[in-house]
């Protein structure tokens, strides 16, 4: 039973192959075998690449089902349409678009599985990608937010420089007035004189222009620390809205190119060991000498082909010959009397009826 499926996966025709010898029957059974086993790998690469895109086991399944029947088709169609002719250069030239096909079809099986057998040295690199894009995004928001961040801040150190300016001034006329009272400048006499009274005066108002300066800038000031902290907060909040797009950087196309950075010689070798099973069937057939199976399906095709080859001349044959009975026919009969007297007598008639009739529309008209 698992014979015949085999032999059905082949593509061979299991009617001849009833008459040929057990070792011939083999042959295409391990042929229909390597196309059945190479569907299978096939279904499970697609299956595991499309999970990786829909992240959905059951949808991926399904499209792997479908793809591992597509890849079966195919594989069965390239197998069964070389035909073994005995010349080696025609066998070559009929299987080299089927070659080419299945170095297309390898490709495509091999790489998903690369892609799960490397599955841990891509993730390796996936995060450190990553970690650049982080970077890189916090830095690109950041270009979005610090040079209004570093010009609050300055307007802030002008703001404060101001109240240091104005209570320096304070200061030295608190010093002026104080050396005044003590006697240690100014006039040098020893307390509270006009003098001392003047600068404490311009002390005192200046003390009021400094607190009045003070409850300002500090309201100022304030202001523009809310500010600042407002455009940190959109700043993180800008970074937590886009990180979610670079922790989903694992798709497909990001595996793949990680895989590329990866040292190429084992891909290299995993490629060629699909290659050669994705080839192995038509290299059997082509490898192997003209046998039982091959010998009877070309009788069978040639025997269809010179059937339809003499049902086509016949068919000419008769054809010309029908021409030629015709023309001969009517060359005896053009001479007859009596043929050419029928055909004037229903010549007459008709011409009569036509007059009759022509005569009644006319007088229908006036």
């Amino acid at each position: 039973m698992l014979k015949r499926f085999f032999i059905i996966c082949s593509g061979a025709d299991t009617h001849i192959l009833d008459h040929c010898s057990i070792g011939e029957q083999n042959k295409y059974a391990g042929i229909g075998a390597t196309v059945f086993f190479t569907a299978v790998m096939a279904s499970i690469a697609a299956s595991y690449a499309l999970y990786t895109v829909f992240d959905n086991l059951y949808t991926a399944i399904f499209f792997g089902l479908i793809w591992g029947l597509l890849i079966f088709n195919l594989d069965r169609y390239i197998v069964s349409t070389i035909k073994k002719t005995g010349n080696i250069i025609d066998e070559l030239i009929q299987a080299l678009p089927r070659i080419i096909l299945a170095i297309i079809i390898a490709v495509v099986i091999s790489k998903p599985l690369e892609l799960k057998i490397f599955e841990k040295e891509i993730n390796q690199v996936l995060l450190e990608q990553k970690n650049e894009l982080t970077l890189a995004n916090k830095n690109q928001i950041a270009q979005q937010f610090t040079p209004t961040i570093d010009e609050l801040n300055n307007d802030i150190l002008q703001l404060q420089q101001q109240i240091d300016t104005k209570e320096a001034e304070v200061n030295q006329l608190y010093d002026t007035y104080i050396a005044e009272a003590e006697g240690t400048a100014g006039t040098k006499l020893l307390g509270k004189g006009p003098v001392y009274k003047e600068k404490r005066e311009k002390h005192d108002a200046l003390l009021a222009e400094l607190n009045g300066l003070k409850a300002e800038n500090k309201a100022k000031i304030a202001t523009i620390e809310t500010e600042i902290a407002q455009l940190k907060s959109d700043y993180e909040g800008q970074i937590t809205s886009t990180q979610p797009v670079i922790n989903n950087f694992d798709g497909l196309m990001a595996r793949v190119n990680a895989l590329g950075k990866l040292p190429w010689l084992p891909s290299f070798f995993i490629f060629l060991l699909f290659l050669a099973i994705e080839t192995a069937p038509i290299l059997a057939k082509l490898l192997s000498p003209k046998g039982a199976y091959d010998f009877k399906l070309e009788d069978q095709e040639t025997a269809v082909k010179t059937n339809v080859l003499q049902n086509v001349n016949q068919r000419e044959a008769m054809l010309q010959t029908d021409y030629a009975i015709n023309d001969k026919i009517y060359n005896d009969i053009k001479d007859e009397e009596e043929l050419y007297a029928y055909k004037r007598k229903k010549a007459r008639e008709l011409m009569q009826l036509q007059a009759d009739a022509f005569y009644k529309q006319q007088k229908n008209v006036l």
